[in-house]
């Protein structure tokens, strides 16, 4: 009897670990099947009709009366992605955004046409501007060329130089002879275009000496003035009375003039300024010139000009 109830005991336990052994093994097997459908469905899955059905739903939802108009359906966005809540559009968002539409005529379309033709008016102004920059740095260079060759000529033969600078009353520098002179020029910096923007000649005339000049009290100062804006070079005595106050001076002038022939690129206006010193008469002298009419006619009618001979500079100028 005791060993009959012990095999049965044991049948009974048997039994019980292959019923669970079985059931264990249907579950692995069922969430094997469940993960494998949940990774298809991933897969499959539409993001964005998924968002686009949510809105239709929400809008129906509320148009219908049947959430809180105040509620926003939540964005679905990717893992990673930043998240930018929408509002519903305003009635003023929506007229801006018409009255901004392209095409028509919007104040955007309105405003594009203007842009754009300001684009065309500035790169035309800008081309020409190019166009004549480019123009006075050849003319300037055509111009340093000339001068260059023009004084190393002049500096050899040591021509005369007929031309009288008056000083006062009857009194003038003349019987003048070429020195020395040099030439030389200036450039922009490399980031400004590197463009010749500026030209210079100078050089001395000598003659004979003046006698003494001799000023009283009052015109003195007048007269070492002009003798220091015309850069004449010069001493002057002053004669003092018993009250040490200057009563006279006798200047003591050489004869010795210095010129200077200044061409100045002006690339805003688009023109060359030339400014002189001492070159017709003693003094500063200005002319306009463009940059055109620099060629070999006018360089050669402004060297007869230094030289004191008859010239048509100035006509040659106004022509232009």
């Amino acid at each position: 009897m005791v060993k009959s109830s012990n095999e049965d005991s044991s049948s009974a336990i048997a039994s019980a670990i292959r019923a669970k052994r079985d059931r264990k093994g249907g579950l692995v097997d069922d969430i094997a099947a469940l993960e494998a459908s949940l990774i298809a469905d991933i897969e499959t899955f539409d993001l964005d009709a998924a968002e686009r059905m949510a809105r239709r739903e929400q809008n129906a939802n509320s148009g219908a009366g049947m959430i809180d108009a105040a509620l926003v359906f939540p964005e679905i966005v990717p893992v990673g992605a930043t998240h930018h809540p929408q509002t519903a559009p305003s009635a003023a968002s929506t007229a801006e955004s018409a009255e901004f539409a392209p095409g028509g005529g919007s104040l955007l379309a309105q405003l594009r046409q203007q842009a754009e033709l300001r684009q065309r008016e500035m790169h035309q102004t800008q081309t020409e501007r190019t166009s004549t920059s480019l123009s006075i740095d050849q003319a300037l260079k055509h111009l340093f060329f000339y001068f260059h060759d023009f004084v190393q000529q002049l500096n050899i033969v040591k021509p005369g130089i007929p031309r009288d600078y008056p000083l006062i009353e009857k009194l003038a520098v003349t019987n003048l002879n070429w020195q020395e002179g040099f030439s030389d020029y200036r450039t922009q910096s490399q980031s400004a275009g590197a463009l010749v923007e500026l030209v210079s000649m100078t050089y001395r005339l000598c003659g004979q000496g003046l006698p003494p000049i001799e000023r009283k009290e009052g015109a003195i100062d007048r007269f070492r003035t002009l003798l220091f804006d015309a850069g004449l070079p010069f001493n002057c005595k002053e004669f003092k009375n018993a009250r040490q106050y200057v009563e006279r001076a006798e200047f003591n002038i050489q004869s010795e003039i210095s010129v200077s022939a200044r061409w100045r690129a002006d690339f805003e206006k688009g023109v060359i300024i030339l400014e002189t010193r001492n070159l017709e008469r003693l003094g500063t002298a200005v002319f306009v010139v463009k940059p055109q009419s620099v060629d070999q006619a006018l360089l050669d009618e402004f060297g007869r000009l230094v030289l004191s001979q008859p010239n048509q500079f100035r006509d040659l100028i106004k022509r232009h």
